[in-house]
């Protein structure tokens, strides 16, 4: 039977922008809390070859709707102009009608003429399930090694044949059919080292070398995964302390399991020297989610210096800082903490969490020492941004 989980969203009350990886939910949770909307699904092509012909057709059945309505346009980024259709509909009728804006890619919308709608629609971001969403049912391997796509966990059974098809059928062929790459073979060989990158510091030079494609192409691979929405830069952190620090970011790709696939790891069993930043890719993946769900705002980093001193996770937000360093340990060590009690000691950051794959809740003098599913309840509650 499929299961069906309960997503930590509220509806705006206001148009919106709702962008998110594809097959994180969007969609489902957009029919559940808009039964009743006007639904414009731009993966139709008979729809898409419609309206190109006819878009006027788009602004006249929006306005057959009562005053009130909501419209949904799903995956966006497919007919970008119609947002110039939107914002006629905004300022003409001005609250008439409320829109939900979908999409799993900004790059289209970002690198052409779009109309981004000046502030008339705010933003919100979608995410796969979190721990919180998933409830009880929170087995730690089987997130690293499968993800956290609602597919996975409603059919899990099926894991391996649904990241098959994700990576082969969306993160290759549909980046190419929507024209975003050229060479399928190169951007394939690319995405392959990068998924074996994944949570490291990034090497443009040794992954062109790698993946034998130039430097230049591969730093445009990354740009399409981050405007599709598969992966995420998290830039080093320079705070002005007393030491040289790494200014290199690292990249993430979204998903455990999405990573894995590309990696080609998805039938091995998880190794020692992969769960490290498996762990790390969920934590990044809970803390974002968490940050849009408490629209704390602030920025994630995260911090090394040249002799390999790191903090994983480093959240701003005006004067404060707080460090986050994860291990995937059964035990946590006292060296595990010695940079982030330096950064505290010195008033760099004012709060310090560590986070490790034990049980038991410490404390490594101003450290709070939490195990990974106590630190995801935190962060669920707000508690880590307040």
């Amino acid at each position: 039977m499929l299961v069906m989980f309960t997503r930590r969203y509220e509806l705006p009350d206001r148009s919106f922008f709702l962008f998110g990886p594809r097959a994180t939910g969007k969609t489902t949770w957009l029919r559940t809390v808009l039964p009743d909307a006007l639904w414009f699904d731009l993966l139709r092509m008979n729809l898409v070859l419609e309206l190109t012909r006819q878009p006027e057709t788009f602004r006249r059945q929006v306005e057959s709707q009562p005053q009130g309505s909501w419209v949904v346009l799903d995956e966006v980024q497919r007919l970008p102009f119609l947002l110039d259709e939107v914002q006629v509909i905004m300022t003409e009728r001005r609250r008439a009608y409320r829109f939900a804006l979908s999409g799993s890619s900004a790059r289209k919308l970002k690198g052409g003429d779009a109309n981004l709608l000046a502030g008339r629609a705010i933003n919100r971001q979608f995410f796969p399930l979190t721990a919180a969403e998933l409830g009880g049912n929170v087995d730690r391997d089987r997130i690293l090694r499968y993800g956290l796509l609602p597919q996975i966990h409603a059919e899990p059974d099926d894991a391996v044949d649904i990241l098959d098809a994700y990576v082969s059928n969306y993160v290759r062929e549909e980046i190419q059919q929507e024209g975003l790459v050229r060479r399928l073979d190169s951007f394939a060989r690319f995405l392959g080292v990068a998924a074996l990158m994944n949570g490291q510091v990034v090497n443009v030079a040794g992954i062109a070398r790698d993946a034998g494609v130039a430097r230049p192409t591969v730093q445009g691979f990354f740009d399409v995964l981050v405007d599709t929405l598969l992966g995420f830069w998290l830039p080093a952190w320079r705070p002005r302390a007393k030491v040289k620090e790494s200014a290199s970011p690292k990249f993430y790709f979204f998903d455990s399991g999405v990573a894995r696939a590309l990696a080609g790891r998805l039938r091995e069993p998880l190794e020692r020297a992969e769960r490290g930043f498996l762990v790390e890719t969920w934590v990044l993946h809970e803390l974002r989610s968490a940050m849009a769900h408490h629209n704390a705002g602030g920025q994630l980093y995260y911090w090394r210096t040249p002799n390999g001193t790191e903090i994983d996770f480093i959240w701003t937000r005006g004067r404060r800082a707080v460090g986050i360093e994860v291990k995937a340990a059964d035990a946590w060590r006292r060296e595990f903490g010695r940079p982030m009690r330096q950064l505290l000691e010195s008033g760099v950051i004012q709060t310090g969490i560590g986070v490790y794959t034990g049980e038991r809740t410490l404390k490594d003098g101003p450290i709070d020492v939490l195990p990974l599913e106590r630190f995801l309840e935190r962060l669920a509650s707000g508690e880590v941004f307040s």
